[in-house]
């Protein structure tokens, strides 16, 4: 824990410990020095994120909002997998100027999303630093019967889907999402999903990660592609048009998912959940384009890159 404050580390932990939900899973949890996890339902599932004060949120992002952040971007790429979080770790590096009401902010934003989605804050570790906040999750799923998905398994002639709209996240989004777990979770019950993912870097940058994986090709259809308002917000004055930023902009954290044409039309059709999907192109021998305005356009794979 930071230094400055007179409650020190340990409250700090014992905070954390009093609002941490009790859970099946977690046999022994916050407090000792390795939690024991009862995960022995299938196959398990494992993620690790970090986020990074003037990266992933700047200075004027409400610490509640960052400690949503932190827990929500692992639970989105267990959502990915088709699965549903069980447990999450956090390891937090705390600016030495920090005070305990701060660090408090942080822990309730995480709790907050753990509650959201019955998750057990099972344990983590804190740090004084002398650079920028940063959070570290971990977050474990377990299959339960399900099977995880991966981004290899798109099939030539597969529709390609996308949950809600994209583009523009930076103007708050970005900071308080709610990963698609109970959609993800809902599709993986009910439909045969070959491949999917959640949507991080950009629209096109990811389904190109899809592409690799799967050695296969795609057209997207420019019309179909769902646009935010803030995409179309941002618009107006960025430079970019809203379908460059729906194509571009990262940190949309929707689901992108591929499966049989007709499955899909069904799944349009007969809805199972409230959040909008949209079909947005199909899966092809090799290539990326993009069909805008009558025309076949190559697509050229954009979205953020930490390391240019």
């Amino acid at each position: 824990m930071a230094s400055n404050t007179s409650r020190g580390e340990f409250a700090l932990i014992d905070f954390i410990r009093r609002r941490a939900a009790a859970s099946p899973v977690v046999k022994v949890g916050i407090g000792d020095d390795c939690a024991v996890l009862d995960l022995s339902d299938g196959p398990i599932v494992v993620t690790t994120d970090l986020i990074v004060e003037g990266v992933h949120f700047d200075g004027a992002a409400p610490l509640r909002d960052v400690g949503w952040k932190a827990a929500a971007v692992s639970f989105s790429d267990v959502a990915a997998m088709g699965l549903r979080p069980e447990a999450l770790f956090c390891a937090a590096a705390l600016p030495e100027a920090f005070t305990m009401q701060q660090a408090e902010q942080i822990l309730l934003g995480l709790n907050d999303c753990c509650s959201e989605f019955g998750v057990a804050m099972a344990g983590g570790d804190t740090t004084s630093s002398r650079g920028p906040l940063s959070l570290c999750t971990t977050a474990l799923g377990c299959a339960r019967g399900l099977r995880p998905l991966t981004r290899s398994g798109a099939r030539v002639g597969d529709a390609i889907l996308v949950t809600d709209s994209l583009g523009g996240s930076i103007l708050g989004k970005h900071l308080r999402f709610r990963p698609r777990v109970d959609e993800a979770v809902a599709l993986n019950r009910a439909f045969q999903i070959h491949a999917m993912m959640d949507i991080s870097d950009g629209l096109s940058a990811d389904l190109n990660h899809i592409l690799e994986e799967s050695k296969a090709g795609a057209v997207l259809e420019a019309d179909a592609i769902p646009i935010s308002d803030a995409a179309r917000r941002m618009g107006a004055g960025s430079g970019k048009t809203p379908l460059q930023h729906a194509l571009s902009d990262g940190e949309d954290f929707e689901l992108l998912f591929t499966m049989d044409p007709d499955a899909a039309r069904r799944l349009i059709e007969q809805p199972i959940f409230q959040t909008p999907v949209s079909i947005i192109g199909a899966i092809t021998q090799s290539g990326l384009f993009i069909r805008h305005l009558g025309q076949l356009l190559p697509l050229k794979p954009e979205g953020y890159e930490h390391f240019r």
